[in-house]
């Protein structure tokens, strides 16, 4: 199972982190977000990076793989599948030997989850949050049953307000093309700032009882 956990902006709380069984760590390069990371980092961590964004002009992503060393976009806004395509042609291989491209779809019903048939051929995963007045991070949950409507070839990640408590709730689904978790705000002391002993409980014990995808 991947396990991402996005909004990250604190080198300390990055460098913690990074001592956790993480795959995947996300900063959020939306400037209306309270998580918006505007500086550099200076601190390696084994975790592959990604980077959201939201209806970004795709120089200002470019650049950011670039300077983040990014292994990952996750779009979050109404990206077109062409914009989709000519971000991987312009990053991969020249930039990156492979670049993942992941596209965020908010859903409340069962229409929404259609929307991903558009970007189906261009994408590497969706992640299926909450919809809401803001861009992700509302730490509301929504209707997982929902998403047994889902019949695409990718795989794709939970998301929406999953916090300490949801471990068995995440366990307890099962949809073949379920790839993994993403994690942010319900594990929060502050915007960007996580509770990392939190997050290793949670992990750990995701960890030792997901025995479905060894």
């Amino acid at each position: 199972m991947i396990i991402k956990v996005c909004g990250m902006r604190d080198e300390d709380n990055i460098r913690r982190l990074g001592r956790l069984d993480v795959d995947w760590m996300g900063m959020i390069f939306y400037p209306r977000s309270p998580r918006y990371i505007d500086r550099p980092l200076h601190i390696k961590t084994s975790q592959r990076r990604a980077g959201v964004f939201v209806d970004e002009m795709p120089q200002t992503i470019i650049s950011a793989v670039a300077d983040y060393d990014l292994s990952i976009i996750q779009l979050h806004g109404s990206e077109t599948p062409e914009l989709v395509r000519n971000l991987r042609k312009t990053i991969s291989p020249d930039l990156r030997k492979e670049i993942t491209i992941v596209k965020a779809i908010s859903v409340s019903t069962e229409d929404d989850i259609r929307k991903y048939k558009q970007y189906e051929d261009d994408v590497d995963y969706f992640l299926f949050d909450t919809k809401c007045k803001t861009v992700g991070g509302s730490g509301r949950q929504y209707d997982w049953n929902i998403l047994y409507k889902y019949d695409g070839r990718k795989p794709f990640l939970l998301s929406g307000g999953i916090g300490p408590d949801d471990c068995q709730r995440i366990l307890d689904f099962h949809h073949l093309k379920c790839a993994g978790i993403d994690l942010n705000s319900r594990f929060e002391t502050a915007p960007g700032i996580k509770d990392i002993k939190a997050l290793e409980k949670f992990v750990n014990e995701i960890r030792k009882n997901n025995k479905r995808y060894e």
